[in-house]
């Protein structure tokens, strides 16, 4: 997870990932699937945060835009 952040880069990084750009309250504002490497992408002005995933999470798990993320810890 990357915070304050409204935009991100894949420079140097050899693999794809998933990244999901979240607002202050939590809610998707913006996905992006399977960011190839060396690659920019949009800035986002309505995102706080963007967590960064494996690639194939966002289909998986069938995130869409205007979904609430939640995380919990393990016991």
């Amino acid at each position: 997870m990357i915070t304050p952040c409204n935009s991100i880069h894949s420079f140097f990084m050899r693999f794809r990932f998933d990244a999901v750009f979240v607002d202050r309250e939590w809610r998707v504002v913006y996905l992006s699937r399977a960011m190839r490497p060396f690659r920019v992408s949009r800035i986002v002005g309505r995102a706080n945060s963007i967590v960064e995933l494996p690639e194939g999470v966002i289909n998986a798990t069938a995130t869409a835009v205007g979904d609430n993320l939640s995380f919990t810890l393990p016991e």
